[in-house]
């Protein structure tokens, strides 16, 4: 009997681990941890050697299109788009110059539509807007944002500032990355949207409005379709 009270004592409940067993996989998690945000920190501070444009010169771009050609939309698209081709050869990054790929986008509660001129994994650029106005949350992102004004006229909030920020065609709304605002595009409103940072931790505030409203897959195969694409012509010619 007294045999017995002993081995009761000394086994222990199911599913339970020692304290040395607990201490390794905490410490495991934390050189994993650690290793990652070494990495991290790593790429953070070589991505710009991938950089292909600034956003001094697209800017200075996008006032030129707005004054080639003021409010019109149509015109001002392919005028950036020779001047983009003309600037940058194929060999040294690629360009979309197929300006019917219009795919439609919901994010943060906003919907437009863009055509993306380039895309890799350190940079997009894109043109955004809707003939009907949108607004919405613009996101929390790994990457800084330039949004240049090319017709219309977009509000931004960023609280605690409680007066409205006020955007025109050939301004620049440079959401720095890290940072969010509501904003609004109302009516007739597009722009040439600059992106630079790691590029691939966007897409999920991008596409996840596909899962959890739109259900419009359809949309979400052309946007996948398109965005690798251009990422694996960069990817060839070198450029990430």
């Amino acid at each position: 009997m007294a045999a017995k009270k002993t081995a009761t004592k000394s086994a222990q409940p199911a599913g339970s681990s020692s304290p040395a067993s607990c201490v390794y996989k905490w410490v495991t998690r934390a050189v994993i941890a650690f290793v990652l945000y070494l990495t991290c920190s790593f790429l953070d501070r070589i991505k710009d050697r991938w950089y292909v444009f600034t956003p001094e010169s697209l800017h200075q771009l996008a006032q030129a299109a707005v004054r080639a050609h003021p409010d019109d939309i149509n015109a001002i698209i392919p005028y950036i788009v020779s001047n983009l081709t003309a600037e940058y050869p194929a060999s040294v990054t690629a360009i979309n110059t197929n300006s019917s790929e219009w795919v439609l986008n919901n994010a943060g509660g906003a919907m437009g539509a863009m055509y993306i001129i380039h895309a890799s994994i350190t940079e997009y650029l894109i043109i955004f807007g809707t003939p009907l106005g949108t607004e919405g949350h613009t996101g929390m992102h790994t990457a800084d944002d330039y949004f240049n004004i090319l017709v219309g006229e977009q509000w931004a909030f960023d609280p605690p500032k409680l007066e409205r920020e006020v955007y025109r065609p050939g301004e620049v709304h440079h959401l720095p990355r890290g940072h969010v605002k509501q904003y609004k595009m109302h009516e007739g409103c597009f722009a040439l949207e600059y992106a630079r940072g790691w590029i691939p931790l966007m897409l999920p505030f991008g596409l996840a409005d596909v899962f959890s409203s739109t259900l419009d897959f359809w949309t979400f195969y052309h946007t996948v379709r398109i965005t690798a694409r251009e990422n694996i012509r960069n990817l060839l010619i070198g450029k990430i």
